[in-house]
């Protein structure tokens, strides 16, 4: 009986110690760290693009400026309204770009002779400097020459090529 009475004695001892233990309280695992963000990458900071280079309008072949004859009618030296707004144009650059100048260069057809032709040269550059004189250009900016027959734009003898040859040239010079 006295092992009955010790094992009794010992499980009332674990049942009173199991009672009387701390709980356990299950923690939960910690969380896991989480890995810190990866920085953004860098942006790559893109300058503007640079602006496109100015073109000055005499050398754009799209420009009006680009048009540097003024034809004039068989034995004429007389600037046709056809040229106005040509003339106005030209005008108006050399009113702005007080550094330019120009040469106009008067020439015929090859019909009549040498001294007329150059006489009537002269007449036709002198109508076209006239034409941007009026238009606000100073004469003092203007120099007029002519070839005569000496410098063909088209060879031949027709009309086609005699109307070619009949004009007065704008050369610009200075910056």
């Amino acid at each position: 009986m006295k092992n009955l009475n010790s094992l009794a004695f010992v499980a009332a001892a674990a049942v009173l110690l199991a009672a009387c233990s701390t709980p356990k309280v299950e923690t939960p695992p910690p969380a896991p760290v989480a890995a810190p963000a990866p920085a953004p990458a860098p942006v790559a900071v893109q300058a503007p693009p640079p602006p496109p280079p100015v073109v000055d309008p005499l050398n754009d072949p799209n420009s009006i400026l680009a048009k540097r004859s003024i034809y004039f009618d068989f034995d004429k030296y007389v600037v046709k309204s056809d040229y106005n707004a040509l003339n106005t144009a030209h005008a108006n650059y050399l009113v702005a770009h007080t550094s330019r100048t120009i040469t106009i260069q008067g020439n015929t057809d090859n019909r009549g002779g040498r001294e007329y032709n150059l006489a009537l040269g002269q007449k036709r550059a002198e109508a076209e400097s006239n034409a941007l004189t009026a238009l606000g250009v100073p004469k003092a900016r203007i120099e007029v020459v002519s070839f005569g027959k000496e410098k063909p734009k088209a060879e031949g003898n027709n009309e086609a090529a005699w109307a070619e040859n009949r004009r007065a040239d704008i050369v610009y010079g200075g910056k």
